[in-house]
């Protein structure tokens, strides 16, 4: 068994979630609230003091903490989360270093790496931008270039991942990456961390959520698994 690396915000009660411009000019922010459903204290009497168990509810959008977005995310009666086969969501990845970008630069086809393959990769781009989780540095971020997701289109990968709030550049409303990504079955992972600890690996990437249907994303608990480095 290979070793493991983490790739997942921690999903816990008042997270940080990315803001949407509602029509009367307010935000709606994205969050969870997690509290006891029941308390031990609440569920002791009915196993007659012998037992106790806490039941937790949780109530939040999709959308938020590290998450998948399936094609119905963008378009109407596309497949949605319950219909993605675990093969899809397990996939030898690529990660492409793109640290040291300003916010809203954009990131051309060049980054991606000369000799290798990402035919059916899921390809994560590491911006470091999970440094700036939780604060609102974390809300204007680089982004990759509308070139560059065609070539990614092109190179026929599996899944885009990246470590900043949204996988398109928020000021553009037609949404380019999640419009050709989605459009063509390319699975997107928004939010991840820890990626610097990929650099130089060879490794399989999950990006695993609940099974739930009629649901357009889901969190999940993404990780790598590292396999021989890639330096050996």
């Amino acid at each position: 068994m290979g070793e493991f690396v983490d790739l997942t915000h921690e999903f816990h009660d008042g997270m940080p979630g990315f803001r949407l411009s509602d029509e009367d000019g307010t935000e709606t922010e994205f969050t969870a609230s997690i509290e006891p459903f029941r308390t031990h204290e609440e569920t002791r009497p009915a196993f007659d003091g012998r037992a106790s168990f806490e039941i937790t509810e949780m109530q939040f959008q999709t959308s938020v903490g590290t998450y998948l977005d399936a094609p119905a995310h963008r378009f109407p009666g596309r497949r949605d989360i319950s219909d993605l086969g675990l093969p899809e969501l397990i996939r030898d990845g690529t990660v492409v270093d793109v640290r040291g970008r300003e916010p809203y630069d954009a990131v051309e086809p060049s980054v991606l790496p000369d000799a290798a393959s990402i035919d059916g990769a899921a390809v994560l781009f590491n911006f470091g931008w999970d440094q700036h989780w939780g604060t609102e540095a974390y809300r204007s971020y680089p982004y990759i270039s509308e070139a560059l997701i065609d070539r990614l289109v092109a190179e026929n990968v599996a899944l885009v991942g990246v470590d900043t709030i949204n996988v398109d550049d928020d000021r553009n409303l037609d949404r380019p990456a999640h419009t050709a990504f989605l459009d063509e079955d390319i699975l997107v992972v928004e939010n991840l961390r820890g990626l610097d600890a990929l650099h130089g690996e060879r490794f399989r990437f999950y990006a695993i959520p609940v099974k739930a249907a009629d649901t357009a994303a889901m969190p999940v608990r993404a990780f790598a698994e590292l396999k021989e480095s890639a330096n050996n």
